[in-house]
C-alpha cells in the first residue's frame, strides 16, 4: 500500500478548495489532462470527474468517483483506469499547526494493476505522488501567497474558530 505525507504550508480549508474543485484535478495529478466534472456536483458522494491519461502516444479516458468523502477532511476515490482496473486513493487532511499536513494512501481495487502490484510498482507510485504531493502543496502556497499580496496593509486575517471546524 502506497502512503505518503508532505506538510503543507497553508491552511487545511485552502488545500481542500483545490480539491473540491474537479477542474484542477489536472492541476495536481501527476499524468493527467484536462479534467471535468462528468457526474454529479463534485466532491459529493458518487460525483465523478473524467480525464485524459496520456502514455506516450496512447490517450486514455479516464474517471474518479467519490466514494466517501467528509468535507474539509477526507477524500476517497475510486480512480478507473480502464483495462488496468481500479485503485482506491485517500486524500486526508489534518491541521498542523498553522500548515496542513496531507496524508495519501492509494492501492489497487480490480483488475490488472492489482495482479501485477509488487515492490516495483509500489516504488513507483511512491514517486509519483511525492511529484503529485509536491505539485499540490505548490499550488496551494502559491495561491495563498498571492492572495496574501492582494490584501490591502492593516487587512486581519480571520482565525479559524476555536471549535476546529473546517469549511
Amino acid at each position: 500500500m502506497a502512503v505518503r505525507h508532505h506538510l503543507i504550508r497553508t491552511d487545511p480549508r485552502s488545500v481542500w478548495a483545490v480539491l473540491e474543485d474537479g477542474t484542477r484535478y489536472a492541476d495536481w495529478v501527476v499524468g493527467t489532462s484536462e479534467s471535468k466534472p462528468v457526474r454529479g456536483h463534485w466532491p459529493q458522494l458518487g460525483s465523478a470527474i473524467g480525464y485524459e491519461v496520456r502514455l506516450g502516444p496512447l490517450k486514455l479516458h479516464n474517471e474518479s468517483v467519490v466514494r466517501h468523502v467528509v468535507p474539509g477532511e477526507l477524500l476517497e476515490l475510486e480512480a478507473k483506469a480502464g483495462p488496468l482496473g481500479t485503485a482506491r486513493i485517500a486524500i486526508e487532511l489534518r491541521p498542523w499547526g498553522d500548515q496542513c499536513l496531507v496524508k495519501v494512501d492509494e492501492h489497487p481495487l480490480r483488475g490488472a494493476g492489482g495482479l501485477v502490484h509488487n515492490v516495483a510498482v509500489e516504488a513507483l507510485i511512491q514517486i509519483r505522488h511525492r511529484a503529485m504531493l509536491a505539485r499540490l502543496a505548490h499550488l496551494v502556497e502559491s495561491q495563498a501567497a498571492e492572495a496574501e499580496e492582494r490584501r490591502p496593509l492593516g487587512q486581519v486575517v480571520p482565525e479559524p474558530d476555536a471549535g476546529g471546524a473546517r469549511g
